[in-house]
């Protein structure tokens, strides 16, 4: 990426080049949020330096901050201390962080006073624009700042605005959710090769059948019961299915694991 320039206006900084950081700067791009060269990633390796170049045009990136005023965090949660620390004489005056288990007040600590903090857990789906992402307010951040980093994480998915203290949740349902339904895939696909189809042919039925169901889901705004009820019928196939997890009691697997993954979340921030 070229070289930063103090003329060339810098609208949003990230700090950060990462997998997820790329998602959110190039929905940012695809969307209209910003042109590229107003959007500036301060990324350390060359070498990723370099393939942002390609994968990014027109974007601008540097091995350290630049002066901006909105910032947004996606380094790894060790890393954000002195990521914050390094931005105190940038005049910045608001910060949407996506890394997980950092509260609020832990980086309110390390940034000038009365700087507008707003915490976001997303989650993986956001690489493909299918993100969930839940944000909270720290003690600064204005409903207009909630609008702001809404637009942000809006480019690469669906956002809610939540309490800080209901983060913890948001990280053991969606955050960590897509890990549950890629594991339900696996589960699918072992299944259907020990009823006897060829691996490639229950492959490709799991990842469509979790497609399928998630875009019906989505685009037909039925609560899920009234879809599982529309496609069970008496005595049938999809019955005799349903009857099993019954047995297991689903509902009471799936929550003790949000809850688990709730608690870590908690264990990691502190909380």
């Amino acid at each position: 990426m070229p070289d930063v320039t103090d003329s060339v206006r810098t609208t949003l900084q990230i700090i950060g080049g990462g997998k997820m950081a790329e998602a959110l700067v190039g929905g940012l791009v695809a969307n209209g949020w910003a042109p590229p060269e107003e959007l500036h990633i301060v990324e350390p390796d060359d070498d990723r330096r370099a393939d942002l170049a390609t994968l990014l045009p027109g974007v601008r990136a540097s091995a350290a901050p630049i002066a901006a005023a909105d910032v947004v965090v996606a380094v790894k949660p060790n890393i954000v201390p002195a990521a914050l620390d390094g931005l105190a004489d940038t005049g910045v005056s608001r910060v949407v962080s996506i890394a997980a288990g950092v509260q609020c007040a832990a980086m309110e600590a390390h940034l000038p006073e009365g700087t507008a903090v707003v915490r976001c857990m997303p989650n993986t789906p956001a690489l493909v624009g299918q993100g969930a992402a839940g944000i909270a307010p720290g003690v600064a951040a204005t409903a207009a700042d909630l609008e702001w980093a809404s637009s942000i994480l809006g480019a690469v998915g669906t956002v809610v605005i939540v309490d800080e203290s209901d983060i913890d949740a948001v990280t053991g349902l969606s955050g960590s959710g897509p890990a549950y339904v890629f594991h339900l895939a696996e589960a699918l696909i072992a299944a259907g090769i020990a009823e006897g189809l060829a691996p490639d042919t229950a492959d490709v039925l799991a990842r469509q059948t979790l497609l399928g169901a998630a875009t019906l889901l989505s685009e037909s705004g039925e609560d899920p019961a009234v879809l599982r009820t529309n496609v069970t019928s008496p005595n049938g196939t999809t019955q005799a299915g349903l009857e099993v997890f019954a047995e297991a009691d689903l509902m009471a697997i799936v929550a003790r694991v949000v809850k688990a993954a709730t608690d870590r979340s908690r264990e990691l921030g502190g909380a």
